[in-house]
């Protein structure tokens, strides 16, 4: 190459340009795939999780817990677990396609009753003698809150196989499955893990 055909620094430093621009939009794209696929995080936007969550957590969530999707679709292309009693999760509203976020008390299969937004699984009370604000689930422990009473009541009800019935833990200030129905477990597309930022706490870890 002659002397006159060597590129000068300006384009030289056009192609570095290129080069490193096309790098960057490599790994964004990446980065927002992961993000879309694998975690994420969630802004709880309001107190019908109270106590378990307050408005404005920030909580980290797996996006992969019931199914690896295809980025920005709803199709699940490796099947994983199916939702547990007592998980905390996200999904998108039956009724309006909100992102809403709830804890599953009940599955397929289950038989439920709620009285005074205390819960009945399968003849079963969740909540112990004494400690009528606690209910255990097998893993997991939802701390409600009956301030504003326990909202309406469920006299039996059966679910379906492949539904979920979800709850706020704030029962008696909670839009969910009382009034919006079941939900379909393929429509649950993460699980909250736990909160990693509180208002008035800053950084924090309490696991859900």
């Amino acid at each position: 190459m002659t002397q006159m055909e060597k590129p000068g620094k300006g384009q030289r430093l056009r192609r570095w340009l290129r080069t490193e621009a096309r790098s960057w939009v490599v790994m964004l794209v990446l980065l927002t795939v992961a993000r879309t696929s694998f975690a994420n995080h969630y802004q709880a936007p309001s107190g019908s999780m109270e106590d378990t969550l307050m408005p404005g957590d920030r909580v980290v969530v797996d996006m992969t817990a019931y199914g690896v999707r295809v980025p920005f679709t709803d199709v699940v292309v490796v099947p994983r677990a199916e939702p547990r009693r007592g998980e905390v999760v996200i999904f998108k509203s039956p009724r309006d396609g909100t992102r809403l976020i709830k804890r599953v008390v009940a599955v397929g299969g289950d038989e439920v009753m709620l009285r005074d937004g205390h819960l009945r699984i399968n003849g079963k009370a969740l909540a112990e003698p004494g400690a009528e604000d606690i209910e255990r689930f097998p893993e997991h422990v939802a701390a409600l809150n009956l301030d504003a009473g326990g909202g309406p009541d469920i006299a039996s009800l059966r679910i379906p196989q492949g539904q979920v019935l979800v709850l706020g833990d704030h029962r008696g200030n909670s839009a969910d499955g009382r009034f919006f129905g079941l939900v379909p477990s393929h429509a649950l597309y993460a699980r909250a893990v736990g909160v990693y930022y509180r208002r008035g706490e800053g950084l924090v870890w309490k696991r859900l």
